[in-house]
């Protein structure tokens, strides 16, 4: 798309990329394929769908399913008409899902095959939703995605939509355990795709040749903003429903993937795939990799095997994905540069803030924060935990510790929201510990993320036991896996008489951390 031609906003880059590209595939998802003239004709219709349902411009519509083509046509039609797609992290439990879905009072709900059952379990939890659609059938007292769509006009409504209206609403966990609705605008998208114009690194340089995977989950900014990404060079998107290694080496073989964005853990399930050494992978230009950092003995493998440009990237939901990236010819085996996340991107301002907000020289650690046109518009109807991360002179306070180097590089170095990451998914521990306190056995109980091999970090669960009770592991472990997700559940509990505490009462976290990282050069993994 030329300069000449860049949208105002990203339902009109869906209408631009079929006037000129009609026929060219915009997506490919387990055998079907849809042209991009063929997605703005369906977008039309869902925008269509959605007022004959009475949806109004600015609400929510919810999105409970695996990746799926189906998703991309609703969000690109929501967006037409400026209605919000907040789509849910279908690995939480029942009750989180509620919570999401009546936060952010979605009127439709969309749901995929795998969680009907699940949506008439908690359907009184969620007085919000006046309709459900299933996208693949199997539930008779539901509408069926497909005919709700083909039942609509095909005419474009074409209603004024600006670059500051929110285009979608993706959930992150919180640090007071109830997750916080981060609203991207079409603007944030625009603003990253756009940066530094013709200045573009070759990693960053996309052609209409290139096809690109989709399989971390939509529920995530590396889901739907890599999705988008690629849709807006108008090269084609391999939709993968969920991330499968074995499937993710046939799409290498079948399709001819040349990039692709994968977390760590992902990585490493793939390259330990026996037939990961006899795939073809020629055509992959570039691996884009982020969302938690990777170890050095996972990576080296990696390029051996993948032989392709590798791209380090760091970023958040709140500032629509990568603002720091760590470009291929930095990564070079002995430079100190590859413990860094690399540098800014165009557009991209960083500073290195102490406890007082004054910044700091390089080399001293601090809180990261960052300013550019992809920082959030906010959180959905929080202006409180909104101002406490977003100023008023727009810089967005990570969360995240680390210092700059006199070249520019960032190197993380610790979480300040003790915040955890497993497989590339937030955890927050005042989540974890809130269902664990709900067993009757508990006096009091902290959780942290100690390191593993295979997810980067895993929870563990420090309880203390009321006088007298007996739960075991096991017990603690299977009560608190019935109220929240799987991957938030602890993968170990430690019992001790009491929790360590400063003068003022707080738990001293870090102390019971220490112990499991000894001997690493930084605090996440």
């Amino acid at each position: 798309m030329s300069v000449a031609e860049e949208p105002a906003n990203l339902a009109d880059m869906v209408r631009a990329q079929a006037m000129s590209r009609s026929n060219a595939i915009a997506f490919e998802f387990e055998g079907r394929e849809t042209s991009f003239g063929e997605l703005d004709i369906r977008t039309n219709r869902v925008v269509n769908g959605l007022r004959a349902l009475g949806v109004k411009a600015g609400e929510r519509i919810a999105y409970l399913g695996k990746n799926s083509d189906i998703y991309f046509e609703l969000l690109l039609g929501a967006m037409k008409a400026k209605v919000v797609m907040a789509p849910v992290n279908w690995r939480l439990a029942g009750p989180e899902i509620a919570f999401i879905v009546e936060d952010c009072k979605a009127p439709v709900l969309f749901v995929g095959p795998e969680f009907v059952a699940q949506i008439r379990t908690i359907k009184a939890q969620i007085p919000s939703v006046r309709t459900v659609i299933t996208t693949e059938g199997g539930a008779p007292e539901w509408q069926d995605f497909t005919a709700w769509r083909d039942a609509q006009s095909a005419n474009d409504p074409k209603g004024e939509i600006t670059p500051q209206d929110i285009a979608i609403q993706l959930y992150t966990s919180g640090t007071t355990g109830k997750p916080k609705g981060a609203m991207l605008s079409h603007s944030n998208f625009l603003s990253l795709v756009r940066a530094g114009g013709g200045e573009r690194p070759d990693w960053n340089i996309w052609t209409e040749d290139d096809v690109s995977l989709v399989a971390m989950p939509i529920f995530h900014i590396g889901g739907s903003g890599w999705g988008m990404l690629g849709l807006y060079h108008g090269a084609k998107g391999v939709i993968a429903r969920e991330f499968d290694p074995t499937k993710v080496l046939d799409f290498f073989e079948q399709s001819g993937i040349t990039k692709l964005f994968m977390v760590p853990a992902a990585m490493q399930f793939v390259v330990r795939q026996p037939r990961a050494r006899q795939v073809d992978f020629s055509k992959l230009r570039y691996m884009l990799y982020g969302a938690s950092p990777i170890p050095a003995a996972l990576l080296k493998e990696c390029i051996e095997i993948f032989k392709c440009g590798f791209v380090q990237m760091y970023g958040m939901t709140e500032t629509t994905g990568t603002i720091v990236a760590l470009p291929p010819e930095d990564h070079v085996e002995g430079l100190d540069r590859m413990r860094s996340a690399g540098k800014a991107l165009p557009g991209v301002e960083l500073a290195i803030l102490d406890a007082n907000g004054n910044r700091l020289p390089p080399g001293e650690v601090g809180e990261i924060a960052t300013r550019s046109g992809s920082n959030m518009a906010g959180y959905w109807n929080l202006p409180e935990a909104t101002a406490k991360t977003l100023d008023s002179d727009g810089w967005l306070r990570t969360g995240d510790a680390g210092y700059m180097d006199k070249d520019g590089y960032l190197y993380i170095h610790d979480r300040i929201k003790d915040m955890i990451i497993s497989g590339g998914e937030n955890i927050y521990p005042a989540e974890v510990e809130s269902a664990i306190c709900d067993h009757p056995d508990i006096a009091e109980v902290a959780v942290i993320g100690v390191p593993d091999d295979k997810w980067g970090e895993v929870v563990k669960a420090i309880v203390v036991m009321k006088p007298s009770k007996r739960a075991t592991s096991s017990d603690i472990i299977n009560f608190t896996r019935e109220r929240i997700a799987g991957f938030k559940t602890p993968k170990s509990v430690d019992f001790i008489e009491a929790l360590p505490r400063n003068a003022s009462g707080k738990i001293l976290r870090r102390h019971l951390r220490d112990p499991y990282w000894a001997g690493k050069d930084r605090q996440v993994n």
